[in-house]
């Protein structure tokens, strides 16, 4: 560890002794670390809040559009949601048990991947149906194209956190 670090922890670590007033004791409450399945729960409920924001930002609604808009958009996020639990699903499988995955294990994850790309097309299609009711074509196309844009990002980071199928073995 670098010389430096240890010196300013060292220095973080005794300001409190420096003081002029006594510590006072409080009553520090230890919560154990979170499940990988809280983290995934937070990470996710974190990147529907982001979503949201940026479309908020990107769409320029009118009070009796966003009145309409919002409900139609969070019923959206939820069957999106869906969507992207069975990737995670099949990433998860995927990720444990990758460096011994049979060529079957390989294409079970591809087909897996290629049917989430469907099903994102299919309801991306479905829902700019839907938005054209409640907001111009324009509007409802725009709200898409965001959308597609912050999956194709999120797809990004994601799949580059997952190592490629290896190389057959001979």
């Amino acid at each position: 560890m670098n010389k430096r670090v240890l010196v300013l922890m060292a220095i973080a670590a005794a300001v409190p002794a420096w003081s002029a007033d006594a510590p006072v004791a409080t009553k520090v409450s230890v919560q154990p670390p979170p499940t990988p399945e809280q983290v995934v729960a937070d990470f996710r409920s974190d990147l529907l809040a982001q979503r949201a924001d940026v479309m908020a930002k990107g769409l320029k609604l009118s009070a009796e559009q966003a009145a309409k808009f919002w409900p139609l958009y969070e019923t959206f996020q939820k069957e999106q949601g869906a969507i992207v639990d069975d990737q995670m699903k099949a990433t998860q499988k995927y990720a444990d048990s990758f460096a011994t995955a049979t060529d079957a294990d390989a294409q079970a994850y591809v087909n897996a991947l290629l049917e989430r790309d469907q099903k994102m097309h299919d309801l991306r299609v479905k829902w700019l149906a839907k938005f054209q009711t409640v907001v111009p074509p324009r509007v409802a196309a725009r709200a898409i194209q965001i959308e597609r844009r912050l999956g194709l990002v999120t797809q990004v980071k994601l799949s580059s956190q997952i190592p490629l199928i290896p190389d057959a073995k001979k």
